[in-house]
């Protein structure tokens, strides 16, 4: 059983953005999706800064430190694309006109339930920046994790124990070992690497799994 690298994950999730959405890609993991978007597909990027219609990542060397995103990575701008007050950016989240946006997740809960902001250990820094607008905002939110921490514990839980950054708002999961869908009907195995069984999910994460 071989995880699946964090481009790879990156190019999973991208396959499964229509032609024509409105996406919004969260800080750090899922920025790694602009690199794999299909070329035969106009799929249109919104950062929450004030930019739309980002292309990848600049090639080493031709970074514009003018034109980043929330992240404060270098991008690229599309033919087309623009920039705008980051004001107008969140009225344009919390207005329903994103399709999907991809997040990071400390946790996701069977019911698709979402932690991303802030873990509650002492000196942990809180860093909610527009996950509560995008989770609750866009139509669709899926959320891009490797599906165990470092000590081993599972990122899908029954019950979130972090502080939430929203309610049933995630959609599906995508992780270095599997594929989720998750909601008010609990969590179902889309597909999973070679290698890996039900059982053995069911047996790793402790969470009731569908097949």
């Amino acid at each position: 059983m071989k995880p699946m690298s964090r481009d790879q994950m990156a190019a999973r999730v991208a396959q499964d953005i229509p032609d024509g959405a409105y996406v919004n890609l969260g800080i750090g993991l899922p920025t790694k999706v602009a690199n794999y978007l299909p070329a035969d597909r106009e799929i249109i990027l919104q950062s929450e800064n004030g930019l739309l219609g980002m292309g990848p990542a600049p090639a080493a060397g031709e970074e514009d430190w003018e034109l980043i995103n929330a992240g404060k990575q270098a991008v690229t701008l599309l033919t087309g694309g623009c920039y705008f007050h980051h004001a107008d950016s969140f009225a344009m989240m919390r207005a329903g006109h994103i399709d999907i946006c991809v997040l990071g997740a400390f946790q996701v809960s069977v019911t698709g339930d979402l932690a991303n902001w802030h873990t509650g250990e002492p000196g942990a820094i809180p860093a909610v920046g527009g996950a509560m607008d995008l989770a609750i905002g866009a139509r669709q939110t899926f959320v891009m994790m490797e599906l165990f921490t470092k000590q081993g514990e599972s990122k899908l839980v029954e019950t979130c124990t972090y502080p939430l950054t929203g309610l049933h708002c995630v959609s599906r999961i995508y992780t270095d070992l599997a594929v989720f869908d998750v909601g008010r009907e609990g969590a179902r195995v889309i597909e999973m690497v070679d290698g890996l069984t039900i059982a053995d999910l069911r047996k790793r994460t402790g969470v009731p799994l569908a097949a």
